[in-house]
């Protein structure tokens, strides 16, 4: 199942989407009583499901606009560095040189602010004057369904309500000179979103493909059975000694080819396009201006 928060009405509603089709129904119309947000949806996701079923012919899809399907989290989004032994591979001299040695130990942790938070046909703001050296980083994003405070490895896939893309985007130079990470992550609007949730039960996220093109020139490519830390183990890192709420998101690390890694390094400046595709889920485009 797909479901994608669309700007309708003047304000904003959660659909069921058919993207074969191209076309979606608002929850409002399917499930009685339901005038909320994706965090309700995966709240009370067990209890309405069954009601989550296209009726009649639905509406075009072309024609609306996607927001991020969960269009401001509740609270910082999580990330996970240094999570393809490729990519920590090319960063080794830079972000990564003081830990490199230690690869798989534990998973590197840090988080995007909320208002970071921007959907797929959102423009991403370079802060001039700020950063020079803006990158891109495509990345499987979990989507929590279950709460929960110490989540056993055994356990962390029956957390999972479903998935989502993310583009990481950094300011390396940000990063770099303040060391702790989250500086550098959560300028406004570096936390492109979407294009929707699609839910556990149709995608298997532990073994799915990431790619990325920069202007239309493959940079990324990678597959999630090649995380250095799997599905499992980010959740359960993750909730120890930290409750995790329905609609909490975990951007599970990114694939080689990042701008910082190329020969010479290339930054994205205005007008460059910044596309992600996952397989099973679908495509996350941004404009940087």
């Amino acid at each position: 199942m797909k479901l994608a928060t669309l700007k309708l009405n003047g304000g904003s509603a959660v659909c069921l989407i058919d993207a074969d089709k191209q076309r979606y129904w608002p929850l409002s119309d399917l499930v009685p009583g339901f005038e909320s947000n994706m965090h309700q949806l995966v709240q009370n996701f067990d209890q309405i499901r069954a009601q989550i079923q296209p009726r009649g012919e639905g509406q075009a899809l072309d024609a609306s606009l996607l927001l991020a399907p969960i269009e401001r989290p509740f609270r910082n989004v999580f990330c996970v560095g240094r999570n393809y032994h490729a990519h920590a591979k090319e960063l080794s001299s830079s972000v990564f040189k003081d830990n490199d040695k230690n690869v798989q130990s534990w998973p590197i942790v840090f988080t995007k602010v909320p208002e970071s938070v921007v959907g797929p046909n959102d423009a991403v703001e370079l802060p001039q004057g700020v950063s020079e050296q803006i990158d891109y980083e495509a990345e499987l994003a979990i989507v929590i369904g279950k709460g929960g405070k110490n989540i056993s490895r055994a356990d962390a896939m029956s957390h999972v309500f479903g998935y989502t893309i993310v583009n990481d985007v950094t300011a390396r130079d940000v990063q770099m000179r303040h060391q702790q990470w989250d500086m550098g992550k959560s300028f406004d609007t570096f936390c492109p979103m979407g294009p929707w949730v699609v839910t556990a039960d149709e995608l298997d996220g532990s073994n799915t493909r990431v790619r990325c093109w920069v202007n239309g020139e493959l940079r990324q490519d990678g597959a999630t059975p090649d995380l250095i830390f799997d599905l499992p183990s980010l959740i359960e890192t993750c909730s120890r000694g930290i409750t995790l709420y329905p609609g909490d998101i975990i951007a599970t690390g990114t694939p080689a080819g990042v701008g910082m890694g190329l020969n010479p390094p290339q930054y994205l400046k205005t007008g460059d396009v910044v596309r992600i595709e996952i397989d099973g889920i679908g495509v996350l485009e941004n404009t940087f201006k």
